[in-house]
């Protein structure tokens, strides 16, 4: 990579991954105030120079050199004689020079130590940082939810960007690891252009009000349409009671988590079947886990359509199994046979490990019978 290339790279002058957010006005209006201490060195610039071609007929260049070393205090020398009169203008240039360089500082500090323009460069550098993310998940509000949840993204890998209104959030994102973040209203449309949301994979809103999380649903889907998005972003939420469950779902959301339902339901298992817990604990929710489990919808232009699952022969091609299957009325068919058919819409609860689990989707999703199948 060339020099300049290199450049353009670091000062974000190039168009790959560019953000959808700009905040360049912002930043030229924090910049406007540097106008008057920049007028200020060419007016005395212009000043000294024309001061040393007049006082002491000094050549153009001489006049510049002799100006811009008084007026920056360094005095290496004078290039030439300087005449009685041009001393006197000296003294009057340093004195004149010295209140403008006071003034101008002190303009400059006050920008600096408001603290707008820093917090600008730094969020539009986080911007553009977002703006490299694909199949990222955006997860709104900070809360104990959020804290655990990032833990689980970052051990898997998963991209995220963590979106709240709350001014310390660049403090909390230091202390729990978030990777990136915005300060700002979730379900406001600038959230979701800084955010990236248009290459995200999903969206998690844990905001303890219904209210909020209403209307990120339905800002989220509104945005999904203006898109024209072939795949509808995968959309959850919380909820503390099955009313807010079931609003939340009609309002567009795939999946409503209660997390006192969890907690209980955790409980439970664990008082009537320690055991089952363990293992549980041990292959399935545990990092790298050799075993995984999925959910699976099968596409309507999936050759497994109207097929028995015997005549998939999944174990044989992947070497998972399906331990479960979910027709398109909702009913839950656990440890299907293999005279179990599957139709249109189905969902299939599969279970192995994450190789196979990823040849299934591939298997699911192909429209065209296997190759090993065509002889079956």
């Amino acid at each position: 990579m060339s020099l300049i290339k290199k450049i353009k790279k670091f000062l974000h002058w190039t168009d790959e991954s560019k953000p959808e957010y700009d905040l360049n006005t912002e930043l030229y209006q924090q910049l406007k105030a540097f106008r008057l201490p920049l007028i200020f060195v060419v007016l005395m610039m212009l000043f000294g120079t024309l001061g040393y071609m007049i006082t002491s007929g000094f050549t153009l260049i001489d006049a510049i050199y002799q100006a811009g070393m008084t007026f920056t205090t360094v005095g290496f020398t004078e290039v030439s004689q300087i005449t009685t009169t041009g001393r006197l203008f000296t003294i009057i240039f340093i004195l004149i020079g010295f209140c403008f360089f006071t003034f101008s500082m002190g303009l400059v500090i006050e920008i600096i130590k408001k603290g707008v323009l820093t917090r600008i460069l730094k969020e539009r550098s986080m911007i553009y940082k977002i703006a490299r993310l694909k199949n990222h998940f955006v997860i709104c509000y900070h809360n104990l939810y959020t804290i655990e949840l990032s833990r689980q993204f970052r051990e898997n890998h998963i991209p995220f960007v963590v979106i709240d209104s709350r001014e310390d959030l660049a403090q909390i994102a230091e202390t729990y690891k978030y990777p990136y973040y915005i300060i700002d209203e979730p379900h406001t449309q600038s959230a979701i252009l800084k955010s990236h949301l248009s290459s995200a994979k999903g969206l998690i809103t844990l905001s303890p009000h219904i209210a909020d999380n209403i209307a990120l649903i339905a800002t989220v889907r509104l945005y999904e349409k203006e898109l024209g998005r072939i795949k509808p972003y995968f959309i959850m939420t919380n909820s503390d009671n099955d009313n807010d469950t079931q609003k939340l779902i009609k309002l567009g959301a795939d999946s409503v988590v209660s997390p006192s339902k969890l907690v209980a339901q955790r409980i439970s298992a664990m008082s009537v079947r320690p055991d089952m817990e363990n293992i549980l604990e041990q292959f399935l929710y545990k990092k790298d886990s050799p075993i995984d489990m999925e959910e699976i919808r099968v596409p309507e232009a999936s050759w497994m359509r109207f097929k028995r699952i015997k005549e998939t022969h999944l174990r044989k091609l992947t070497n998972a199994d399906i331990v479960g299957i979910t027709d398109q009325n909702g009913k839950f068919n656990p440890m299907p046979n293999g005279d179990t058919l599957i139709g249109t819409s189905s969902k299939l609860l599969v279970i192995g490990t994450a190789e196979s689990i990823r040849a299934t989707k591939r298997l699911i999703f192909s429209k065209y019978k296997p190759e090993e199948l065509k002889y079956v």
